[in-house]
């Protein structure tokens, strides 16, 4: 199901969301705008995870700053975005989704790979050869192939009207198969695990409160054209981690089995990694689902600020109430201590 809808359904929904559209030079900030987000919850992970009980330089720390501030669209954002707003917008989505899989695909993989010699005190070797097999490998997905394919096509001024009516129904056909495959993946796809349940959502809680309150301040302070491209940029920061920091880290397992099969150190925590993919394409989902339904509520700056701050003090609660249990432990043994 997974490949039916990253390798056939998605890729037709970009392909005629783009051929629909005029694409306009200023929408080429898209993709950086979407880098620029990746890497400002990278750093943010960098200093807020150790606050929730993370331990720095451990293998949960690396685990997390690798797939927080990924971004996976395709299943958790485009297909509402089409149902929603518009091919336009789905347009502008697959656009900002280069700057993210440039993140989740180059920027990730230097990470995980600085770790690994980090965490193995390796001498590092040049990445020159593995990045350019990455990027190989980024023109050969499908969902790049179309982006790269139907901005050519506009180069030369064709549309999806111009296309030949048997291939323009033909994608049209398998288009229409994103949304209900998209629902019915999340639906068998999630697989709770509670022993890390608690600490996942706090942090999911975490990441969403930042992202809203960063879109708050971009729709406070950049003139935006519509409604529709205000929801635009609060929905498209919300999608799900991406599977690929995931791939990254399978990747540097598979090597430290191979080359120090004795050693105990792990660069990264598979299990903790693979929870946190469960638990974020529904989290995201609704999250996204809620903004939609909720009519014009989320295109005012200060209901994304508000929304925001309220989801960091939730996510930080079981710290308060830790704190707290620790002030009320520390005063039971003064008043102890005065007893005796």
């Amino acid at each position: 199901m997974k490949i039916i809808i990253l390798d056939i359904a998605l890729p037709a929904m970009i392909f005629v969301a783009l051929l629909k559209i005029e694409v306009q030079p200023d929408l080429l900030v898209l993709p950086l705008a979407a880098l620029v987000f990746n890497v400002l919850l990278l750093l943010f992970t960098r200093f807020a995870l150790p606050f929730f009980g993370v331990a720095a330089r451990s293998a949960e720390m690396r685990t997390l700053m690798l797939l927080l501030p990924s971004l996976a669209p395709g299943l958790s954002c485009f297909p509402f975005l089409a149902e929603y707003l518009g091919d336009e917008y789905l347009a502008w989505g697959a656009l900002a989704d280069i700057g993210n899989k440039l993140f989740v695909l180059v920027i990730a993989y230097l990470l995980a790979m600085k770790w690994y010699y980090g965490t193995h005190q390796l001498k590092a070797q040049s990445n020159v050869e593995k990045v350019k097999s990455l990027l190989l490998a980024m023109l050969k997905e499908p969902i790049n192939l179309v982006i790269v394919t139907a901005l050519i096509l506009l180069g030369f001024g064709l549309n999806l009207e111009r296309l030949p009516l048997y291939l323009g129904d033909a994608v049209l056909m398998m288009k229409n198969m994103m949304t209900p495959l998209v629902l019915l993946f999340i639906g068998v796809a999630v697989v709770f695990k509670w022993a890390q349940i608690r600490m996942i959502a706090s942090l999911l809680t975490l990441r969403a409160g930042v992202t809203f309150i960063l879109s708050g301040l971009i729709v406070l302070f950049v003139p935006l054209p519509s409604e529709a491209a205000i929801l635009f940029v609060v929905v498209f920061p919300q999608s799900a981690c991406s599977f690929w920091p995931f791939a990254h880290m399978s990747a540097v397992r598979a090597l430290e089995r191979e080359q120090h099969p004795d050693s105990k150190r792990q660069t990264f925590d598979l299990t903790l990694g693979i929870n946190v993919l469960a638990v974020s394409l529904p989290f995201s989902t609704l999250l996204i689902m809620a903004v939609f339904t909720s009519g014009g509520l989320f295109i005012q700056p200060w209901v994304l600020l508000g929304t925001g701050a309220a989801l960091l003090l939730l996510a930080s609660l079981p710290l308060l109430f830790k704190w707290l249990g620790q002030v009320a432990w520390s005063s039971d043994e003064v008043v102890a201590e005065k007893v005796k």
